[in-house]
């Protein structure tokens, strides 16, 4: 992984990418202890196209093809790892992204998403995967409940929450 991370950083100092985290099922493993996965989920910030509203990724498409980097489905082949880009698809991933925990692998600076903000984009998503994950947050200890409460406060998701305490874990969490 560190040298997949090694291209993104260099993506950042180029300018083809913004801020960036990692997320998903590798961005937890920061927290937890690993699971299986396939992919990398990199959270990134991009520039609209000049005169456009829209987002892009296609700088990002470039940048990587032009240095040999091959495209497959929704991802991009880096050293080896399916890396798949998402930039941020509501206020919940901009504040996850802006918050990121900067961390290192192998020596490699990088930015992960802080384990609070995982377990509440998983809880917005709500896949199988999503639940077993969060409850491996909450089984861990690694949670802080007042930061927790604050960002599902501050993007509506205290029902959920709830729901998925009755659900998983008998009452409230």
């Amino acid at each position: 992984m560190k040298a997949t991370l090694d291209v993104i950083n260099q993506m950042q100092v180029d300018g083809a990418i913004g801020k960036y985290a990692i997320g998903g099922a590798v961005g937890a493993t920061f927290y937890l202890e690993p699971s299986a996965t396939l992919d990398i989920d990199i959270f990134v910030s991009l520039e609209n196209s000049p005169g456009s509203p829209l987002l892009t990724l296609s700088p990002i498409y470039d940048y990587l093809t032009l240095r040999g980097y091959q495209a497959e489905k929704e991802y991009l082949v880096i050293e080896g790892w399916p890396v798949q880009f998402l930039p941020p698809s509501d206020d919940l991933d901009r504040e996850a992204l802006q918050q990121a925990v900067e961390t290192e692998v192998e020596g490699t600076p990088t930015w992960v998403i802080a384990a609070e903000h995982l377990v509440a984009i998983g809880l917005r998503t709500a896949r199988p995967k999503d639940f077993t994950r969060i409850l491996q947050f909450v089984e861990s200890g690694v949670l802080d409940a007042d930061k927790l409460g604050s960002i599902l406060q501050r993007h509506g998701l205290l029902a959920k929450w709830e729901q998925f305490g009755v659900k998983f874990l008998g009452g409230n969490p």
